[in-house]
């Protein structure tokens, strides 16, 4: 069983998802968006508010030795006059507030509205804010990705391919379905185009053997011998990639 909660870190509200399951003990990490607590599926309530307490101190200490940790809880939120870089491309930012439930934005030529909750917590507003986005410049990018796809599936692969999809995922890059449709993250719109051309290969690769086997590295690094250094890059820089 899962939950999430804030809790107040210095002057920071940071998102914690608790986590009950079969263990004895009681562990803290830091997450990609939130601070991690796995305890035992039989902790009491109130013990379970001890841990939080706990929890706050050991999380001030990592912000004190580790800033930029601290960094990712700090909510960022775009202004009018912004601009927007997606690789080659510049989209300059308009963004309102209003009195509403929801959020919307719209991309006319290359300028980008924004339309924003104002009753939004901070955090979930950031978040709301790189999924609109990265849907909007997805659709923008989307006819020159799906070309690229298929340029690079016809001089090396020659498969079947029922849909290209580009839409935001932070977990992974890319994947391939057992529909074979390709799907791509948004966030390798700011990466170099030959790192963009690894994940698609790989992708495509899986369109032949839908594993990770020794067969399946072959068929990529025939297409691209120095595939690792793409890796490399993405393992170093990927953090760089976001709305």
């Amino acid at each position: 069983m899962t939950k999430e909660v804030l809790l107040k870190v210095d002057t920071l509200d940071v998102p914690v998802r608790i986590v009950r399951e079969h263990r004895n003990s009681i562990r803290f990490a830091v997450g990609k968006s939130a601070l991690l607590v796995r305890v035992p599926h039989f902790l009491s309530d109130r013990e379970e508010e001890r841990q939080m307490e706990r929890l706050q101190h050991w999380a001030h200490q990592q912000f004190r030795r580790h800033p930029n940790i601290r960094e990712r809880f700090q909510p960022f939120q775009y202004k009018t006059g912004d601009e927007l870089r997606v690789g080659t491309r510049t989209y300059p930012l308009h963004v309102t507030f209003e009195d509403r439930a929801s959020h919307r934005a719209s991309l006319k030529n290359r300028d980008i509205y924004l339309t924003l909750s104002e009753m939004e917590h901070p955090l979930a507003l950031a978040k709301a804010t790189r999924r609109l986005l990265s849907r909007v410049v997805a659709a923008d990018f989307l006819p020159e990705i799906r070309k690229r796809v298929f340029e690079l599936n016809d001089l090396y692969f020659q498969q079947p391919i029922q849909d290209v999809r580009l839409k935001y995922n932070s977990t992974n890059w890319g994947s391939c379905s057992a529909g074979r449709n390709i799907n791509l993250s948004t966030r390798l719109l700011f990466a170099p185009d030959d790192v963009r051309d690894y994940v698609i290969i790989h992708e495509l690769a899986h369109l032949v053997e839908l594993n990770h086997s020794d067969r399946f590295w072959k068929l990529v690094s025939e297409v691209m011998p120095d595939y690792e250094e793409k890796e490399k890059w993405l393992r170093k820089n990927g953090h760089l990639c976001e709305f």
